[in-house]
């Protein structure tokens, strides 16, 4: 079970990134994460491999799954597991689909150069 403090630090890690000027905006990351699961598993996307994309797929079946490692019946503890394992996940998902939306610029500007990717 993650720390609250590294709870805190994790989120406030993901909300720099998300605000950081020139960044993708939070909307475009969102919006960005299909396109970057698809580009996954066609291979198009070096920047994360599949069995990264398979961890973030554990994470959503571990959030919405009736079973837990923590039982929710321990009221703080047991929600707390899901609420950590919730921050990781979007942490990463955000992240990801933000480099995944800087990589989609940097084709689409080498193809406006006459570069191909």
């Amino acid at each position: 079970m993650m720390a609250k403090s590294a709870r805190a630090a994790a989120a406030w890690r993901t909300y720099r990134e998300v605000t950081k000027p020139g960044s993708p905006a939070l909307m475009t990351r969102v919006r960005a994460i299909p396109r970057l699961v698809r580009a996954v598993m066609r291979g198009e996307y070096a920047g994360m491999g599949k069995g990264k994309l398979a961890l973030l797929g554990l994470g959503v079946v571990y959030i919405l799954s009736p079973i837990d490692v923590v039982p929710d019946f321990l009221m703080l503890i047991g929600v707390a597991d899901d609420f950590g394992v919730f921050l990781w996940l979007i942490a990463s998902l955000l992240g990801e689909s933000g480099r995944y939306v800087e990589h989609e610029r940097a084709v689409i500007q080498g193809r406006v150069e006459g570069r191909t990717p």
